[in-house]
């Protein structure tokens, strides 16, 4: 694959000394000593070793990596591979159980080692850009379900566990640092260990998949749940993801100590009694076929309006943009979403028998709020609470965020409460 290198080159690269391990990098005398021995390295190398240890902690993905060491040249990826290859056997990377470069598939790479930086005295600082404590970031592991697909899902944070199904689209990794996802990874794992999965035939998770439906959904749920062995969970579903949580609550109630959904639904587009609605779906679903991945601003922006059309930000939009490219492929996309059309679980609600609540943007654009209403309605007991807002996904600086936390600390009884949208994940 190649890159015209037309990415603006926001990946710094100073001249400072840093310190990780039994390592010393000059940045400005551009040599990699170990323990006060030499280290040679080749140019390129050199370089990506620089940009990742001046970005430590932080995910740098190959774009930003080949527009900050080839941004003179139109380079193939297998030269960024390859440099990262080297550099990664120049550092004895994994060899002595300490590791160094971290792999992000289909983004980029992340330098996860602790860093240092020093002063033009030789006085240790702080790194402008340090490791976080492994312990406040995410293990990834993988499952496989019984029909041989491999899930890829996720903890992070400590305390009472709370598992969170998938929805459409997700990616684990690419999240961690998302302008959508981070502020509910960041406050939600300040009080439980959140476990969280990309369903198959996207993120992380297998893309060849030859089942992909509710039923299918329910039992990457289940294996997620099994691989991941807490005994008693709340449960939280978004979007299409509620309908995968009110299944495994009505057949696992033992297990389900509360259920929270937001902008969920129990019935899909061929179910909602709109012919009007469907058609204008199943027109969405043939563009993403033919435009899903490819960079199109106007097609992008289509899906920020859709989920976050109030307060979004370039950001929000290029999130949106670069998740088509790492997430799915344009004929899983459009399966997900046709799977999602016919979803079905309205004859269920009656059935639910833990506690319930339901949240729903009170202008949703992706979801009609009439179905937050059926689930409310119908879930015995359940509470509802409308968010003034028109975004599917909250975002970190709208008054809805601060409702929806106060609202769930009462019900998972928090005993801090906060006053504002607070934390990000380190």
């Amino acid at each position: 694959m190649s890159f015209a290198l037309i990415f603006p080159q926001n990946v710094a690269m100073s001249s400072g000394v840093y310190h990780f391990g039994p390592f010393e990098l000059n940045v400005a005398e551009r040599r990699l000593l170990r323990d006060a021995s030499v280290i040679p390295l080749r140019a390129k190398v050199f370089d990506t070793l620089c940009v990742l240890v001046e970005n430590a902690g932080r995910l740098v993905r190959k774009e930003e990596l080949l527009s900050a060491i080839w941004h003179d040249s139109i380079v193939e990826e297998n030269n960024l591979t390859q440099s990262v290859s080297i550099l990664r056997k120049a550092l004895g990377d994994g060899a002595t159980g300490e590791s160094y470069v971290e792999t992000v598939p289909r983004i980029g790479y992340r330098f996860v080692a602790a860093v240092t930086a020093a002063g033009s005295a030789g006085e240790p600082t702080a790194a402008p850009r340090s490791a976080p404590d492994r312990r406040s970031r995410q293990e990834i592991r993988y499952c496989k379900t019984d029909d041989g697909v491999s899930i890829a899902y996720a903890t992070v944070g400590s305390g009472y566990p709370l598992v969170k199904s998938a929805n459409w689209l997700n990616h684990l990794e690419y999240e961690w640092d998302s302008p959508i996802w981070r502020h509910w990874i960041g406050e939600l794992s300040r009080r439980h260990t959140i476990i969280r999965y990309d369903e198959r035939a996207n993120g992380l998770s297998s893309w060849e998949a030859d089942d992909v439906s509710l039923g299918a959904w329910i039992r990457d749920l289940e294996t997620v749940i099994e691989a991941a062995a807490p005994r008693k969970f709340a449960l939280m579903g978004i979007s299409q993801g509620g309908a995968v949580a009110i299944d495994y609550a009505v057949r696992h109630p033992e297990r389900v100590s509360h259920l929270i959904l937001c902008g969920a639904y129990s019935r899909g587009y061929a179910h909602r009694g709109s012919p009007e609605a469907l058609k204008a779906r199943q027109a969405l679903e043939t563009l993403v076929r033919l435009d899903w991945g490819k960079n199109n601003p106007a097609f992008s922006a289509l899906f920020t309006n859709v989920y976050v059309p109030e307060n979004a930000k370039l950001e929000h939009q290029q999130w949106y943009n670069d998740l088509q490219r790492v997430s799915a492929s344009p004929e899983n996309a459009a399966r997900i979403m046709e799977a999602c059309d016919v979803i079905n679980v309205r004859r269920l609600l009656p059935r639910v028998a833990v506690p319930t609540l339901v949240f729903h943007s009170d202008r949703d654009r992706a979801v009609p709020p009439e179905e937050g209403r059926i689930l409310a309605a119908e879930i015995p007991n359940a509470r509802f609470v409308p968010l003034p807002t028109g975004n599917h996904i909250l975002l970190a600086d709208e008054p809805a965020w601060t409702i929806f936390l106060e609202e769930m600390g009462a019900f998972l009884g928090w005993q801090d409460t906060p006053a504002r949208a607070g934390a990000e994940v380190s």
